[in-house]
């Protein structure tokens, strides 16, 4: 591996490409998989963690114990915000070692303040809190990659870094059930805790939640300071990447990445608990892991075919089957004439997670597509080096758009589970959240018509 910075990057240059632009690419591009993973997983560790709080001797209300699986999307979508802009600024390198070795903190705070249910809630809040570090890495990590592969290879790249980074969400919630039950790390781990639940009791080590990631932290930290690359030409200030404010499709584009990756981190967070809560007999961390795993898989599905068949048009259609995913939901819900439908429950939530997948996919990709249109566009007719100006500024811009937009978008990591929570205290069921969130899916079918789907549209992409 060979970290030093590069002096020359042209990957619209199909003899650089193959050269040497493919192989550099494709090595930073594993490496982020990696530390994308693992911050994901840190970020929603919190949602399988608190279904077992309980059962330990915390004592918390359900609404204390959503804010607990919410704070973390909070946390984690301000931090985007600002991590948006990291990139060109200090370098994909150095960022990106910061940020991962940034995850100790919440991996190894959770798993000393877990062995004793005497630990207080705010103490818990905060550690929520540190959670969202790992939510804030997705925006530099898409940043950084989009700045290696060429135009017709964007979509499928970042497709790759973040359905294989998604794929931490499944990781977490299959992954923790299994390594709480035995003492993972000996003595160095900690006594277990008694769980009692459904008449039964057993011992765990709650606290292995946050410790079994700490060796893979510390490995990936390493490799991404030895094995990852920065791009020449990519550097910029605060200040000129600030022109995407004044953008009209930054905000757009971010309105849509709420519904689709704010949907996915939203119910991978609220998910879990709200299983238990309505069908109470089932052991909810035998089936939560499902749905991300689902969703993650299926987002390099969502760049691939809005590569081949145009994002706007991929996800207009994905939206509208999230809307009648959402109607699903709620027809299975138990209620007071039904004892509701726990297939079709689970049935819709998969389909809603294949669906935040695609979306996915699809709007990341029409981001780079719709800036360097725009920037085409303004450079028509004006010679061939305004044209090469008007690439780098839309790839700065687009980076920087793609960065923001994640933020927005995981902000529903913060609504969807404390609606839920907020809906089930406020009338005693979360069907109030679900429709609510079906408006929203409408609202974002007919932004995406409008605007880039239809015949005509502004931004067709």
């Amino acid at each position: 591996m060979n970290s030093a910075p590069l002096t020359h990057w042209e990957p619209e240059n199909p003899d650089f490409w193959a050269r040497q632009g493919e192989r550099i690419a494709r090595r930073n591009l594993m490496i982020s998989v990696l530390a994308l993973m693992l911050s994901f997983a840190v970020w929603m560790v919190w949602s399988v963690v608190v279904v077992n709080l309980p059962h330990v001797g915390f004592r918390f209300s359900t609404n204390q114990l959503f804010w607990l699986a919410a704070l973390p999307a909070l946390c984690g979508a301000t931090l985007r915000i600002f991590y948006a802009f990291m990139v060109p600024m200090f370098g994909g390198r150095v960022w990106t070692t910061l940020s991962t070795a940034s995850l100790l903190l919440p991996a190894l705070g959770m798993g000393f303040a877990v062995q004793d249910p005497d630990t207080t809630y705010p103490t818990l809040l905060l550690l929520a809190l540190l959670c969202g570090l790992g939510g804030g890495n997705f925006a530099s990590s898409m940043a950084n990659i989009s700045f290696f592969f060429p135009a017709s290879q964007k979509g499928g790249a970042l497709g790759l870094n973040g359905g294989l980074g998604n794929l931490g969400v499944s990781v977490a919630q299959f992954v923790v059930p299994l390594v709480i039950v035995g003492g993972l790390f000996g003595v160095i781990s900690g006594a277990p805790q008694v769980w009692s639940g459904a008449g039964a009791t057993k011992e765990i080590w709650l606290q292995n939640a946050g410790f079994v990631w700490v060796p893979a932290i510390a490995l990936t930290t390493l490799a991404a300071w030895f094995g990852m690359n920065d791009i020449p030409g990519a550097r910029a200030s605060f200040t000129e990447q600030a022109v995407i404010f004044v953008r009209k499709h930054n905000w757009l584009m971010s309105w849509l990445y709420l519904g689709t990756f704010g949907s996915f981190i939203g119910h991978s967070a609220g998910f879990p608990l709200l299983l238990q809560t309505a069908f109470p007999a089932v052991e909810a961390t035998q089936y939560v892991f499902i749905g991300p795993l689902l969703g993650a898989l299926m987002r390099p599905l969502g760049g691939w075919l809005a590569d081949r068949m145009g994002g706007a048009r991929v996800t207009f259609w994905n939206f509208l089957l999230m809307a009648l995913a959402v109607a699903a939901v709620l027809y299975s819900l138990p209620s007071a004439d039904s004892s509701g439908s726990l297939p079709g429950f689970l049935g819709a939530f998969l389909l809603l997670f294949f669906t935040t997948g695609i979306g996915n996919g699809s709007t990341f990709r029409m981001i780079p597509v719709i800036f360097l249109t725009e920037h085409r566009r303004a450079a028509e007719g004006k010679g061939a080096q305004v044209n090469e100006q008007a690439v780098r500024d839309a790839n700065k811009e687009a980076a920087a758009v793609l960065g923001f937009t994640s933020a927005i978008g995981a902000y529903g990591g913060f609504f969807i589970p404390k609606s839920y929570g907020t809906s089930i205290a406020a009338t005693g069921g979360p069907e109030a959240a679900l429709y609510v969130f079906m408006v929203f899916y409408c609202s974002c079918i007919l932004m995406t018509w409008w605007y880039y789907a239809r015949k005509n549209a502004e931004m067709p992409c």
